[in-house]
């Protein structure tokens, strides 16, 4: 199944809403405020949910798959919040260790889809940027805070939001028909979803420009090249090595693994003082741990650890 449909397709494609909340998106009135947007009917907004975004636990390890392939997997209001529980849950759950995120199609996701709220009123100042940080840096944030180790496993066309969910995560697989866009400057928009954040950090402030300002699609192989991806691998075989990753994560320390995502997140904001702090606190809260304990005692009886993620 290809996932390098022509750039001129992409663009309509991924254009159905490559932003989170500004205007022209997704056919919805360029006044729209999420704040005014409501779900259907219980029971069929679970319903709904249920089916658009699958959720499974396989030997630790959550599985979020984005299920709406005939908009590329565009996330509407209800599927944002859907993820956004479902991170919240594999961080609170001791019996997930570890969280993979992908998508059924051609597409991982096009980006934010606001379809299906009621007609909007007036703006008023202040709705935009209230829609955006409790939208799509809702999401961004819910995947950087996440506990457990996050693996992206990118399986096609990632635009706008899209973009942002997989470059949040941290790990990302692409399969190699992937194409990531950095959407926004194509509808004349500013970048969101922590995109200005995110992409500095991960290949510096001149390719983040480049990306950012000219929204050229992205091969997978060149996301390789630049550091947006970890490893490219043919279609067929994603969800195989997604599977291999994340269970050496789910068997892995997960009390460390996550002390240390958040020393890594947090190092780029900090000094020097405050990294070497922020390093020996954790480690003094790690070594409470039974992991840590098993650790120590494994390298000592020259044994192969057995972590409980506790």
């Amino acid at each position: 199944m290809s996932d390098s449909p022509r750039e001129s397709r992409e663009s309509r494609e991924s254009g159905q809403s490559g932003q989170s909340g500004q205007s022209g998106q997704s056919g919805q009135s360029p006044d729209s405020r999420e704040s005014r947007e409501a779900p259907e009917s219980p029971a069929s907004a679970e319903k709904s949910l249920d089916s658009l975004i699958l959720h499974a636990t396989d030997n630790a390890v959550a599985w979020i798959t984005l299920n709406r392939p005939e908009a590329m997997n565009a996330l509407t209001w209800n599927q944002r919040e859907r993820v956004i529980a479902l991170l919240a849950q594999a961080s609170a759950d001791p019996d997930v260790r570890a969280v993979v995120i992908t998508a059924t199609g051609r597409g991982f996701c096009a980006g934010a889809d606001l379809r299906g709220g009621p007609p909007a009123g007036e703006r008023v100042p202040g709705d935009v940027a209230r829609t955006i940080r409790l939208g799509a840096q809702r999401l961004i944030a819910a995947v950087l805070d996440c506990e457990k180790p996050v693996i992206a496993a990118v399986n096609g066309t990632a635009a706008g939001i899209g973009a942002h969910l997989a470059f949040a995560c941290d790990l990302v697989l692409a399969a190699e028909s992937a194409r990531f866009i950095e959407v926004f400057v194509r509808r004349g928009l500013v970048p969101d979803g922590g995109g200005a954040y995110l992409l500095p950090r991960l290949v510096g402030p001149q390719r983040a420009k480049e990306l950012m300002f000219f929204g050229d699609a992205l091969t997978a192989a060149d996301a390789e090249r630049i550091g947006l991806v970890n490893r490219v691998v043919p279609r067929d075989e994603l969800e195989k090595t997604a599977r291999e990753w994340s269970q050496r994560l789910a068997t892995g320390p997960t009390r460390a693994l996550a002390l240390t995502k958040q020393l890594l997140n947090a190092s780029l904001d900090t000094d020097r003082a405050a990294a070497f702090a922020a390093e020996a606190a954790a480690q003094e809260i790690n070594m409470t741990t039974a992991d840590a304990t098993e650790g120590v005692a494994s390298f000592l009886e020259r044994r192969t650890p057995e972590y409980r993620g506790r």
